[in-house]
């Protein structure tokens, strides 16, 4: 079955404003406390670990491991001819981690291997873009 819907398209706040201007860039930026040198995600206004509102912005490597996921066979908006996706968790090479989306590649368990290396692509949601991953090497 065909789909007409728009895959669901975030809505930045001031907090995730930086994030999703690097996107439409072509960057993955997460933050990092400049008190005890952690990076992490989500987009926040103090550090998760200490408390410190001394963050800054970085560009990440763009390169991430798959860390686990799971298989949607009931389409949500936007997705009915996607199924089955993969919603998984990927680490950054960084540290943090990051729910996404897998692409270039089935979404099954054979091609979906965990630890596998990827990196980052984004793909357009409304006027916003979103990041996806992609297995290192794999071009669209």
């Amino acid at each position: 079955m065909s789909s007409s819907a728009a895959k669901p398209a975030p809505r930045p706040t001031p907090d995730t404003a930086p994030y999703f201007e690097a996107t439409k860039r072509g960057e993955l930026c997460i933050q990092r406390c400049q008190r005890c040198e952690r990076a992490y995600f989500y987009p926040r206004s103090s550090c998760p670990a200490c408390g410190s509102t001394d963050v800054v912005w970085f560009t990440t490597s763009g390169r991430a491991r798959l860390h686990t996921y799971m298989l949607s066979y009931r389409a949500a908006p936007g997705f009915e001819d996607q199924v089955p996706y993969a919603i998984a968790i990927v680490e950054l090479a960084e540290g943090p981690r990051l729910m996404t989306n897998i692409v270039g590649i089935p979404n099954t368990p054979e091609h979906l291997v965990l630890d596998m290396e990827l990196e980052v692509d984004f793909e357009p949601r409304g006027e916003e873009m979103v990041p996806v991953f992609r297995p290192l090497g794999v071009t669209s």
